[in-house]
């Protein structure tokens, strides 16, 4: 996959949550966004007991900064306490909008990237430093003596 092919296919993972496919839809999409954000942002100012904290725990630094980016395309600050591991990622967002949007929506970007980011390292390995690109043979514990 090229990097124009995983842009296409992150710009299309964006429409799916979206609804857009034409040019008038992807206008219209991202009026709609905008108007999420909007609903959202006025939510979180007039109604912030609906508002969680929630704690999210990314396993590396580009899914942190995926889903920053993610947070901050609907108009949320990612934050982290003092202390809080440089993987973790803090938002105050509604849970409905966590289990319907945000997530799911991001699940499906970090397959992408993953895919992406795991075919060029194969390829850089396979190509520059050695041929065999498998996993490390699994072999039997030695025998212990018995005594």
């Amino acid at each position: 996959m090229t990097e124009q092919e995983l842009v296409q296919k992150l710009e299309k993972i964006e429409r799916l949550y979206t609804g857009a496919t034409s040019d008038g839809e992807r206008g219209a999409a991202a009026n709609a966004r905008d108007r999420m954000r909007a609903k959202l942002k006025k939510m979180q100012q007039e109604t912030p007991e609906q508002c969680v904290e929630y704690q999210f725990s990314m396993k590396d630094m580009w899914t942190r900064k995926l889903f920053t980016s993610l947070l901050r395309s609907y108009g949320i600050s990612p934050y982290r306490h003092r202390r809080q591991r440089y993987t973790t990622v803090m938002a105050k967002v509604s849970k409905t909008f966590v289990d319907e949007t945000l997530w799911p929506e991001y699940q499906a970007l970090s397959k992408v990237l993953n895919e992406y980011v795991s075919n060029i390292t194969e390829k850089v390995i396979h190509d520059h430093i050695f041929k065999d690109v498998s996993e490390a043979s699994v072999m039997d514990e030695p025998k212990q003596l018995e005594g």
